[in-house]
């Protein structure tokens, strides 16, 4: 049987994109887009061409410092550049491409991802498959690179993106500001708001310093799911070992909003989830677990997302049980009976693309992590989550990773309890 695509067509594996140089003229009222892209590259293989993702925009230039360009074509959200001199393996190369044009999302298997406009602003979070909707990349989850942003617009909107604010300048009306993500981060993570709002530092004695960019009429203070957002991230850093970044930054918009999304040190939620209350405040937790599970530690294919997904799951139940909710026993209990309840049509370990964001695949991965720590007990259990967290900082990881991890730091065989949870349909019994 072939094997399921996890990359909806996108990402080229021939070569890495080791920098992202993106200069960016936004238009805000009119949704238009005038940029250009310096892309930093290594050849993983010899490259007579290379394929990079770009979806909706007008390629006005493409350059390459290593040798000429023999043709470049651009269909179906993908950039063809054909070299005239094949570039040998290992061999470091610069792209630049000039681009223009009114950003949208990019279609797929969950509806548009990427680019959106707001009622007033932009909003772009890209998860799986949307960073291509406003610069071009290696849409790849495992090419990680560091980034360079600079950003211009007119207007009296306030702008946050992945990465640290190295500068802003505002002049006769315009802003201008630059952002720099230092730790190596996958295009999909990349994230960016124009909109209403102004930044908060948030108390905490977390190591790293925290902020929320909220418009004016949202509270995200007492009476708000954020009121403990900085006891949050000190309670996860004691659980995870230290934060992974230089801060962390929560975004909140005038919009509603579906689903948050977490970005990269950065998470994105509508103006609705501020609402106090669990459901709410459980998703705060959730977005904010991915800066370790995901963000810092993240799946090389998008086949393991249960080591996303169920992880922030499972530090939901932690945080209720640590901030006097209810029980992670409790939690576990609930949805083990609910999935009990349920046709557990195909595995964790390869659940498909089109079921990789259901529920049941975060409830029966957090219950993994459950099973797991009832077999191993609680300091060993947070052993191995520290020690993963610390290994395979800012790295790429798959299942197999963490099983032997899981092995190596208890000590114990676990393949039949992994393989029980991972790789069987049916539903092990109650942890």
């Amino acid at each position: 049987m072939k094997p399921l695509d996890y990359r909806f067509g996108h990402g080229d594996g021939r070569f890495d994109v080791t920098h992202y140089d993106l200069d960016l003229d936004c238009n805000v009222a009119r949704n238009r887009l005038n940029a250009k892209a310096v892309l930093t590259c290594t050849a993983r293989e010899s490259l007579g061409a290379f394929e990079l993702d770009l979806h909706g925009l007008h390629v006005a230039k493409v350059t390459l410092d290593a040798c000429k360009i023999a043709k470049v074509t651009h269909k179906s959200g993908r950039l063809r550049i054909k070299v005239a001199k094949e570039l040998p393996a290992g061999k470091g190369f610069v792209v630049t491409i000039k681009y223009a044009g009114k950003p949208t999302g990019v279609p797929g298997i969950f509806g548009p991802a990427g680019w959106e406009e707001l009622t007033d602003g932009v909003l772009v979070t890209a998860q799986p498959y949307g960073a291509a909707s406003w610069f071009p990349c290696n849409d790849r989850p495992d090419n990680k690179a560091s980034y360079r942003v600079r950003l211009r617009y007119a207007g009296s909107y306030w702008a946050a993106m992945t990465g640290t604010l190295i500068s802003h300048k505002e002049r006769g009306g315009t802003h201008q500001w630059l952002y720099e993500q230092t730790e190596p981060m996958a295009p999909y993570l990349a994230a960016l708001h124009i909109g209403p709002g102004m930044p908060e530092s948030i108390a905490s004695d977390a190591s790293v310093p925290i902020e929320i960019v909220r418009p004016s009429m949202v509270n995200v203070h007492a009476g708000s799911s954020f009121a403990r957002q900085g006891e949050m991230v000190s309670t996860f850093e004691e659980m995870f070992g230290p934060y992974p970044f230089d801060s962390y930054r929560v975004v909140v918009t005038e919009d509603a909003l579906e689903i948050p999304l977490e970005a990269q040190a950065m998470s994105l939620f509508g103006a609705n989830h501020a609402v106090a209350g669990w459901p709410n405040e459980r998703l705060v937790a959730h977005e904010l677990a991915h800066q370790w599970f995901g963000n810092s530690v993240t799946v090389a294919d998008w086949r393991d997302i249960w080591l996303h997904e169920g992880f922030a799951c499972y530090a939901e139940w932690l945080w209720s049980e640590t901030s006097g909710g209810r029980s992670t026993a409790s939690h576990a209990n609930e949805h083990w009976l609910r999935l009990k309840s349920q046709q557990q049509k195909v595995t964790l370990a390869d659940p498909g693309p089109a079921n990789m964001f259901d529920d049941w695949v975060y409830k029966r991965g957090a219950l993994t992590l459950h099973a797991l720590r009832g077999s191993v007990g609680d300091e060993t259990f947070f052993r191995i989550l520290r020690e993963w967290t610390t290994r395979h900082r800012w790295g790429v990881v798959a299942t197999a990773d963490f099983v032997a991890l899981a092995e190596e730091v208890s000590g114990a065989s676990l393949g039949e309890l992994f393989e029980a949870w991972l790789d069987r349909k049916p539903l092990p019994p109650k942890p």
